[in-house]
């Protein structure tokens, strides 16, 4: 399945990153056991795909089109600085129009990396950042 191919080359990408950064960052995926330590700072990866379409009549093309979130989660009571410094990071990681290739399947990074809306809690501070991405195979 590409949406497969597509998770691995997104996730690759941002777990290279995050572990050449000083301190490292650590990243909490999908469905894997993750427990963050009070003060740390991490990342949450999500790949939210959506409809697969085929543009042929031969039904030979597949589209595979989604968002790929990252949640950066800060300790409360820091301020935003920190959190939006890595969400500007996190677009230079991810510029827009980007190809990222795995065995000749490609994923495009289809629109800018964008904040979302964030979330105050008592013990953490998350922001959320997305982009679109876009695959075509035949």
């Amino acid at each position: 399945m590409s949406h497969k191919i597509i998770r691995s080359l997104l996730e690759g990408r941002l777990k290279a990153w995050a572990a050449a950064r000083s301190p490292a960052l650590r990243i909490a995926y999908q469905n894997v056991v993750f427990s963050p330590a009070a003060s740390e700072t991490y990342l949450r990866a999500f790949l939210l795909p959506a409809g697969t379409n085929s543009n042929d009549l031969a039904g030979a093309h597949r589209l595979y089109t989604g968002l790929f979130q990252i949640t950066i989660v800060a300790p409360a009571g820091g301020g935003t600085g920190a959190a939006e410094s890595l969400a500007d990071e996190l677009a230079a990681l991810f510029p827009l129009y980007d190809r990222l290739t795995k065995t000749g399947f490609s994923v495009q990074v289809m629109t800018p990396v964008e904040p979302g809306p964030e979330q105050q809690g008592d013990t953490a501070f998350a922001l959320p950042v997305s982009f679109q991405y876009r695959a075509d195979t035949t």
